[in-house]
């Protein structure tokens, strides 16, 4: 059998390699060539050198107010996210009546798209602010406020399903264990439970860390960056420079290249520093 799924490996994986270099490996390499171009399309191109990476760092506030409300949006996110997973998936894993129906019901959010959560989210939170005389778009706490249970609401049920399975992977004898030696459920919890499921905290974080700093339906539809770009994040921000039709083509493509590079590095620290924390099994 062995030699048979050698044999036909490739055959099975051509296809699938071919769509992900058309869709994602040649689009990726063609946008860091265009960043160093001014561009109206992939066949209209000059190259201009760092001239866009030079003009997307000095231009003005807006780009680095984006990324600093993204950064205090993911921080929020990442912890409040994760902690309500976690403690949601102790409790479900538990001798609970319907605790199946409850598992189906927290994770139904993660299938709405993300353009229809916004607009969905924007009604309920106006209509509750309009009983003060306020609405989401008149200040910036309460968009970022708005983003934030916006984004609690889609994630944590996805999160959760694989915080159960981190949990039910967890050997019993170990708790009883440490049940018999006398110990307390936090204490259990604390040296035993959670080093235990860190390869699914690891998950966890990694899957909120890259959500949080990408979103971008959810912040369009939501406020759309309103007031005064105040509740623009970096993926908003980047696509707004990217489609100003200003001659500012690649100036967007420059911001999204760093983009990039910001998530990408941000999150090989995060897997870096919760895969010291597992314990092999």
């Amino acid at each position: 059998m062995e030699k048979i799924l050698k044999k036909y490996f490739p055959f099975f994986v051509l296809p699938t390699f071919l769509v992900f270099c058309i869709v994602f490996i040649i689009p990726f390499i063609l946008g860091i060539g265009l960043s160093f171009t001014k561009f109206t399309t992939i066949f209209n191109s000059e190259f201009v050198g760092f001239q866009n990476y030079v003009t997307a760092l000095s231009s003005g506030q807006r780009f680095g107010r984006a990324f600093v409300f993204t950064v205090l949006f993911t921080i929020v996110c990442v912890i409040s996210i994760n902690v309500i997973a976690f403690a949601l998936a102790v409790v479900l894993t538990r001798k609970i009546r319907g605790k199946n129906l409850f598992r189906t019901v927290f994770f139904m959010p993660n299938l709405i798209g993300g353009i229809v959560l916004g607009y969905t989210w924007q009604v309920m939170i106006d209509s509750f602010l309009l009983n003060f005389g306020q609405t989401l778009l008149a200040n910036q706490k309460y968009g970022f406020w708005g983003l934030v249970i916006l984004m609690n609401w889609q994630l944590i049920g996805y999160m959760m399903v694989i915080y159960i399975a981190g949990l039910q992977n967890v050997p019993p004898s170990l708790i009883e264990a440490a049940e018999i030696d006398g110990a307390s459920k936090w204490q259990t919890l604390k040296s035993i439970t959670i080093p235990m499921v860190m390869p699914s905290i690891t998950i966890c974080t990694f899957l909120t860390l890259t959500n949080s700093f990408k979103l971008y339906d959810q912040n369009l539809a939501l406020t759309a960056g309103a007031p005064l770009y105040k509740t623009e994040m970096l993926a908003l921000n980047i696509v707004d420079t990217m489609f100003s039709r200003n001659g500012f083509e690649g100036v967007g493509q420059a911001k999204a290249v760093i983009f990039f590079i910001i998530v990408a590095a941000i999150a090989y620290l995060q897997i870096r520093l919760t895969r010291e924390k597992e314990v092999e099994q």
